[in-house]
């Protein structure tokens, strides 16, 4: 069972500069209406086996609404890398920390 990290963790993680990739699996109109900065796109329809292929720093937290297909694809990405890999608990909905707007960098 994959491990959930509450928005407070994150944003103290995001504080300390802590090496985090985030990765947001809403779907891009969502993505684009708000997110939280430094996210990556990737909805989860999109996922596919490539994702194992790249690099990924030490941790990865994994956001979508409300914090239950993160769950999902989190714990299938930490069965397949070697990164520490959790669940934003709540999902985006539960953040309430700094938001910015716009599409992600990968498209």
């Amino acid at each position: 069972m994959v491990t959930e990290l509450s928005p407070t963790e994150l944003q103290e993680k995001l504080d300390t500069g802590t090496d985090v990739a985030l990765l947001d699996i809403r779907d891009p109109e969502a993505f684009a209406d708000g997110h939280i900065p430094g996210s990556e796109n990737r909805p989860a329809q999109r996922l596919d086996a490539s994702v194992f292929d790249e690099e990924w720093p030490d941790e990865i937290v994994v956001s979508c609404y409300i914090g239950k297909s993160s769950k999902r694809i989190a714990e299938i990405l930490d069965t397949n890398l070697a990164a520490d890999v959790t669940s934003l608990r709540g999902g985006f909905d539960a953040w309430e920390g700094p938001v910015e707007s716009g599409h992600s960098v990968s498209e």
